[in-house]
Protein backbone atom coordinates (compact mmCIF):
# COMPACT_ATOMS: atom_id res chain seq x y z
CA UNK A 1 0.00 0.00 0.00
CA UNK A 2 1.42 3.18 -1.10
CA UNK A 3 1.81 6.33 2.06
CA UNK A 4 -0.54 9.01 1.69
CA UNK A 5 1.06 12.34 2.66
CA UNK A 6 -1.40 14.41 4.72
CA UNK A 7 -2.65 17.96 3.41
CA UNK A 8 0.16 20.20 3.22
CA UNK A 9 2.93 17.83 4.80
CA UNK A 10 6.24 17.85 3.07
CA UNK A 11 7.32 14.81 4.58
CA UNK A 12 5.99 12.27 3.04
CA UNK A 13 5.12 10.42 6.18
CA UNK A 14 2.85 7.28 6.43
CA UNK A 15 -0.61 8.48 7.54
CA UNK A 16 -2.80 7.43 10.11
CA UNK A 17 -6.36 8.01 11.63
CA UNK A 18 -7.66 7.38 15.18
CA UNK A 19 -10.16 5.96 16.90
CA UNK A 20 -10.51 6.94 20.75
CA UNK A 21 -13.40 4.74 22.48
CA UNK A 22 -13.74 8.34 25.10
CA UNK A 23 -15.22 6.28 27.98
CA UNK A 24 -12.52 3.75 28.17
CA UNK A 25 -9.71 6.05 28.41
CA UNK A 26 -11.49 8.26 30.84
CA UNK A 27 -12.22 4.90 33.21
CA UNK A 28 -8.97 3.16 32.63
CA UNK A 29 -6.70 6.47 32.26
CA UNK A 30 -8.32 10.31 32.56
CA UNK A 31 -10.23 9.46 35.82
CA UNK A 32 -7.00 8.45 38.17
CA UNK A 33 -5.28 11.96 36.50
CA UNK A 34 -7.78 15.07 36.90
CA UNK A 35 -4.69 17.48 36.34
CA UNK A 36 -4.92 15.56 32.97
CA UNK A 37 -8.46 15.91 31.53
CA UNK A 38 -8.22 19.01 29.43
CA UNK A 39 -6.40 16.82 27.07
CA UNK A 40 -5.98 18.14 22.91
CA UNK A 41 -6.23 14.91 21.77
CA UNK A 42 -4.25 15.49 18.23
CA UNK A 43 -1.52 16.64 20.45
CA UNK A 44 -1.33 13.49 22.36
CA UNK A 45 -1.84 11.31 19.11
CA UNK A 46 1.40 13.07 17.57
CA UNK A 47 3.09 12.67 20.53
CA UNK A 48 2.38 8.66 20.35
CA UNK A 49 2.88 7.78 16.73
CA UNK A 50 5.97 10.30 15.93
CA UNK A 51 6.81 8.29 12.69
CA UNK A 52 2.92 9.22 11.34
CA UNK A 53 0.68 11.74 10.35
CA UNK A 54 -2.40 12.01 11.84
CA UNK A 55 -4.69 12.87 9.93
CA UNK A 56 -7.88 13.39 11.77
CA UNK A 57 -9.17 11.41 15.48
CA UNK A 58 -12.34 10.37 15.94
CA UNK A 59 -13.82 10.83 19.18
CA UNK A 60 -16.71 8.25 20.75
CA UNK A 61 -18.74 9.41 23.76
CA UNK A 62 -22.00 9.70 24.39
CA UNK A 63 -23.56 13.00 26.31
CA UNK A 64 -24.13 13.30 29.86
CA UNK A 65 -27.72 13.85 30.52
CA UNK A 66 -28.72 16.19 33.79
CA UNK A 67 -29.29 14.05 36.88
CA UNK A 68 -27.75 10.95 35.39
CA UNK A 69 -25.27 11.19 38.19
CA UNK A 70 -23.71 13.10 41.19
CA UNK A 71 -22.37 16.05 39.41
CA UNK A 72 -24.82 18.44 38.45
CA UNK A 73 -22.10 19.95 36.22
CA UNK A 74 -20.84 17.18 34.81
CA UNK A 75 -22.30 17.92 31.43
CA UNK A 76 -21.59 21.33 31.24
CA UNK A 77 -17.80 20.16 31.39
CA UNK A 78 -17.99 17.70 28.74
CA UNK A 79 -19.36 19.80 26.07
CA UNK A 80 -16.91 22.55 27.06
CA UNK A 81 -14.29 19.78 26.98
CA UNK A 82 -15.63 18.57 23.42
CA UNK A 83 -15.95 22.23 22.21
CA UNK A 84 -12.23 22.48 22.96
CA UNK A 85 -11.64 19.45 20.15
CA UNK A 86 -13.56 20.82 17.81
CA UNK A 87 -11.65 23.80 17.99
CA UNK A 88 -8.22 21.83 16.44
CA UNK A 89 -10.33 20.66 13.68
CA UNK A 90 -8.70 17.84 13.66
CA UNK A 91 -11.66 15.97 16.03
CA UNK A 92 -15.10 14.65 15.58
CA UNK A 93 -17.26 13.70 18.24
CA UNK A 94 -19.43 10.68 17.38
CA UNK A 95 -22.34 9.94 19.92
CA UNK A 96 -23.76 6.70 21.26
CA UNK A 97 -26.30 7.36 24.35
CA UNK A 98 -26.11 6.72 27.88
CA UNK A 99 -29.09 4.31 29.17
CA UNK A 100 -30.22 4.74 32.96
CA UNK A 101 -32.24 2.07 34.47
CA UNK A 102 -33.19 0.57 37.59
CA UNK A 103 -32.09 -2.96 38.60
CA UNK A 104 -31.69 -5.36 41.06
CA UNK A 105 -28.38 -6.20 42.17
CA UNK A 106 -26.68 -8.07 45.19
CA UNK A 107 -26.03 -6.21 48.12
CA UNK A 108 -22.13 -5.47 49.16
CA UNK A 109 -20.42 -6.79 51.19
CA UNK A 110 -23.15 -9.81 50.59
CA UNK A 111 -25.43 -10.85 52.88
CA UNK A 112 -28.05 -13.23 52.96
CA UNK A 113 -31.66 -13.74 53.91
CA UNK A 114 -33.63 -15.83 55.64
CA UNK A 115 -34.27 -17.91 52.75
CA UNK A 116 -30.51 -18.43 52.61
CA UNK A 117 -29.90 -16.43 49.11
CA UNK A 118 -27.95 -13.48 48.62
CA UNK A 119 -29.79 -10.43 49.87
CA UNK A 120 -30.43 -7.71 46.49
CA UNK A 121 -31.14 -4.41 46.51
CA UNK A 122 -32.34 -1.67 44.03
CA UNK A 123 -29.65 0.20 41.94
CA UNK A 124 -29.94 3.26 39.19
CA UNK A 125 -27.41 1.39 36.66
CA UNK A 126 -26.18 3.72 33.93
CA UNK A 127 -25.06 1.93 30.65
CA UNK A 128 -23.18 3.88 27.54
CA UNK A 129 -24.83 2.24 24.33
CA UNK A 130 -23.91 2.66 21.18
CA UNK A 131 -20.36 3.88 20.77
CA UNK A 132 -18.60 0.62 20.47
CA UNK A 133 -20.54 -0.44 17.46
CA UNK A 134 -20.29 3.42 16.16
CA UNK A 135 -16.31 3.20 16.43
CA UNK A 136 -15.92 -0.58 14.77
CA UNK A 137 -18.32 1.12 11.64
CA UNK A 138 -16.64 3.99 11.33
CA UNK A 139 -12.70 2.11 11.51
CA UNK A 140 -14.52 -0.33 8.70
CA UNK A 141 -15.80 2.21 6.50
CA UNK A 142 -12.59 4.38 6.38
CA UNK A 143 -10.53 1.37 6.09
CA UNK A 144 -12.42 -0.01 2.89
CA UNK A 145 -11.87 3.80 1.26
CA UNK A 146 -8.28 3.51 1.84
CA UNK A 147 -8.58 6.62 3.95
CA UNK A 148 -4.73 6.55 5.57
CA UNK A 149 -1.89 4.05 5.88
CA UNK A 150 -2.18 3.20 9.71
CA UNK A 151 -5.77 3.03 11.51
CA UNK A 152 -4.93 3.44 15.39
CA UNK A 153 -7.84 2.78 17.96
CA UNK A 154 -7.18 3.88 21.38
CA UNK A 155 -9.39 1.63 23.80
CA UNK A 156 -8.18 -1.63 26.39
CA UNK A 157 -11.91 -3.26 25.80
CA UNK A 158 -11.11 -6.46 24.40
CA UNK A 159 -15.03 -6.10 22.82
CA UNK A 160 -12.98 -4.63 19.49
CA UNK A 161 -10.89 -7.67 19.15
CA UNK A 162 -13.25 -8.99 16.35
CA UNK A 163 -13.00 -5.19 14.56
CA UNK A 164 -9.34 -5.68 14.96
CA UNK A 165 -9.11 -9.07 13.23
CA UNK A 166 -11.66 -8.10 10.61
CA UNK A 167 -9.67 -5.01 9.24
CA UNK A 168 -6.21 -7.15 9.22
CA UNK A 169 -8.00 -10.34 7.90
CA UNK A 170 -10.66 -9.20 5.77
CA UNK A 171 -9.84 -5.86 4.53
CA UNK A 172 -5.87 -5.87 5.11
CA UNK A 173 -4.79 -3.23 6.26
CA UNK A 174 -2.54 -1.93 9.11
CA UNK A 175 -4.27 -1.55 12.47
CA UNK A 176 -2.38 0.17 15.31
CA UNK A 177 -3.10 -0.12 19.63
CA UNK A 178 -2.86 2.67 22.03
CA UNK A 179 -3.73 1.49 25.60
CA UNK A 180 -4.41 3.84 28.44
CA UNK A 181 -3.10 1.80 30.86
CA UNK A 182 0.32 0.30 31.70
CA UNK A 183 1.94 -2.82 30.02
CA UNK A 184 0.86 -4.70 33.31
CA UNK A 185 -2.45 -3.76 33.21
CA UNK A 186 -3.29 -4.43 29.21
CA UNK A 187 -5.68 -6.30 27.34
CA UNK A 188 -4.12 -9.54 26.30
CA UNK A 189 -6.71 -10.16 23.82
CA UNK A 190 -6.20 -6.87 21.99
CA UNK A 191 -2.04 -7.38 22.46
CA UNK A 192 -2.60 -11.12 20.72
CA UNK A 193 -3.82 -9.60 17.59
CA UNK A 194 -0.52 -8.58 16.85
CA UNK A 195 -0.88 -4.79 15.99
CA UNK A 196 1.08 -3.65 13.54
CA UNK A 197 1.89 -0.70 15.93
CA UNK A 198 1.66 -0.51 20.15
CA UNK A 199 2.06 2.56 21.89
CA UNK A 200 0.79 3.66 25.75
CA UNK A 201 -0.99 6.84 26.55
CA UNK A 202 1.86 7.50 29.64
CA UNK A 203 1.50 10.53 32.58
CA UNK A 204 4.28 11.99 30.21
CA UNK A 205 2.61 12.01 27.60
CA UNK A 206 -1.08 13.54 28.95
CA UNK A 207 1.31 16.41 30.81
CA UNK A 208 2.43 17.43 27.64
CA UNK A 209 -0.96 17.34 26.05
CA UNK A 210 -2.91 19.41 27.84
CA UNK A 211 -4.83 22.41 26.26
CA UNK A 212 -3.77 26.07 27.61
CA UNK A 213 -6.26 27.41 30.41
CA UNK A 214 -7.86 29.12 27.30
CA UNK A 215 -8.92 28.04 24.01
CA UNK A 216 -10.51 30.28 21.65
CA UNK A 217 -13.17 28.54 19.13
CA UNK A 218 -14.31 30.64 16.64
CA UNK A 219 -16.44 33.70 19.16
CA UNK A 220 -16.67 31.52 22.04
CA UNK A 221 -13.19 31.75 24.42
CA UNK A 222 -13.85 28.13 26.59
CA UNK A 223 -11.86 27.78 29.99
CA UNK A 224 -10.49 24.69 31.18
CA UNK A 225 -12.64 23.72 34.39
CA UNK A 226 -11.72 24.73 37.65
CA UNK A 227 -12.03 21.09 38.52
CA UNK A 228 -9.69 19.91 36.23
CA UNK A 229 -6.59 21.96 36.89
Amino acid sequence: MASRVAPGSTRGRPTALVYVDGFNLYRRCLEAHPDSKWLNLPRLMDLLLPDHDVLHVHYFTARIRAGAGDDPQGPIRQQTYIRALESTARVTPHYGTYRMDKRPMPKHPAELGDDGKLLRVMVRKTEEKGSDVNLAVRMLLDAHRGAADLYCLLTNDSDQVTTVRTLQEEVGVDVGWISPLPTLRQSKDLKNTNPALIACVTADALASSQFPDQVQHGRQTLHRPISWR
